[in-house]
């Protein structure tokens, strides 16, 4: 089998959640204990942290990735979903899992799970905490694909926990209360293992502490001792922060929700150094300075307000859901550009019409909809619009969008490229050369 002919067949015979959404949804560690067993727990032949929550958590994991690559340690990192290529989804030391090792890892074991009738997401969690133990990792950070109690990744005891913070998304397996999905997340608070909480509201504190307390672990909410003192971005493009411990950064994830993830970030670093698993004092400093200057070029981390094009300023956003469009809606509402142009789209399971009312009025947009069966009809996506005082032009192809908007916004205007990861996804995946091996 080539690689190509790999992926369609973990595609074909694995549901995909990010193509089909709910009907990909598998319940329960069964599946994940066995594959885990086959292979020999591998997990348990390097140190692990776990990363969860709604929003923030890829920032996070990619950021501690970078940190523990800066200090000289082999890193793996597995997180979902991929943009363009799937082998996005593992790294080590930044660098994607080679086409054969996925090739080689289906032929070998396809014996063995094809009875199992793995979901998509069981069978690439096997292959990436495999491919760590073979390629002989020191740590590896390890993202929550959904949830956390009954999620795939919830097999590993890591040094630590964090939790990023808790909205409302993927309610129709979670729950439909910020304290319901808050305890599913909680889920991967372990026995005596640190957590680090990075944003908790009057409603998920006390689900947070009365779990850790349950299970004996130390618990550290981010938020009641926040590093970040000051920040903005500055006209190099960068967030510049003033930080009590770790003095001036450099951050190249500029959004404005980076704020929060840095003050999670930045308290995990401390932990971290506190178990000997990063170094400390000045040499703490400079790692993770190094980190967060160049997270995405240390671990591959795209679509966080990636810049894309300049004259007119082109910026793409993975941020898909109420929490994370809080953020990006504020920046967009901002006075920084003449004009902004909006290519939008969303997945027909999504919160669409809390999304929309957030979106400014003054902006032109131009919908679209991913190549992927969740998405929303372009055409169905004007009319929620339309509903909440927002009008545009329907383009069926996410390329053909760009290009219309790039094509009418003058050199100083804002071509935000968002709604869905899988909008930034076919956008990326539409630019040549993106990635070369």
């Amino acid at each position: 089998m080539t690689y190509e002919e790999t992926v369609a067949y973990l595609y074909a015979s694995a549901p995909l959640f990010q193509q089909v959404g709910g009907a990909a949804y598998k319940e329960g560690l069964t599946t994940t204990h066995l594959l885990d067993a086959h292979f020999g727990h591998p997990h348990r032949r390097y140190t692990t942290i776990h990363v969860a929550g709604t929003n923030g958590k890829g920032s996070c994991a990619h950021t501690l990735a970078a940190m523990c690559q800066a200090a000289g340690l082999r890193t793996g990192l597995y997180t979902s979903p991929h943009l363009v290529d799937f082998r996005e989804r593992i790294r080590v030391d930044g660098q994607m899992i080679p086409r054969e090792a996925v090739v080689r890892f289906v032929q070998e074991e396809r014996a063995f799970f094809e009875p199992l009738h793995p979901s998509f997401f069981e069978l690439t969690t096997a292959l990436a905490l495999n491919h760590f133990a073979q390629e002989q990792v020191d740590v590896a950070i390890i993202e929550v694909g959904l949830g956390g109690r009954l999620d795939c990744t919830n097999i590993i005891t890591p040094a630590l926990s964090v939790i990023t913070n808790i909205s409302l998304d993927h309610t129709q397996f979670l729950g439909h209360t910020l304290e319901a999905i808050a305890a599913e997340k909680a889920g991967i608070i372990k026995a005596g293992v640190p957590v680090v909480v990075g944003e908790a509201l009057d409603a998920t504190r006390p689900v947070f502490v009365r779990r850790a307390a349950d299970v004996g672990a130390p618990i550290t909410f981010a938020q009641d001792h926040p590093e970040v003192i000051a920040s903005n971005v500055g006209a190099d493009g960068l967030r510049h922060y003033a930080t009590r411990h770790f003095g001036d950064l450099q951050g190249q994830l500029a959004g404005d929700c980076q704020v929060c993830n840095a003050n999670t970030i930045l308290t995990a670093a401390r932990m971290l150094a506190e178990q000997g698993l990063l170094p400390q004092g000045d040499a703490l400093r400079q790692v993770v300075a190094q980190a967060f200057r160049h997270v995405c070029d240390m671990t591959g981390l795209m679509g966080r307000w990636q810049v894309v094009g300049r004259q007119p300023l082109v910026v793409c956003d993975t941020g898909h859901n109420m929490g994370g469009w809080e953020y990006l809606a504020q920046r967009l509402c901002s006075k920084e550009w003449p004009q902004v142009h909006v290519v939008f789209g969303m997945m027909a399971d999504k919160d669409v019409d809390h999304v929309l009312q957030l979106l400014p009025k003054q902006a032109r947009y131009y919908f679209t909809q991913a190549s992927v069966r969740r998405s929303m009809d372009a055409n169905t996506l004007l009319g929620h619009a339309r509903r909440h005082g927002l009008d545009g032009v329907v383009f069926a192809r996410v390329p053909d969008a760009v290009h219309a908007a790039v094509a009418q916004a003058g050199a100083d205007d804002l071509v935000f490229i968002g709604g869905s990861s899988f909008v930034v996804a076919d956008y990326l995946a539409s630019r040549p050369n993106l990635h070369e091996n």
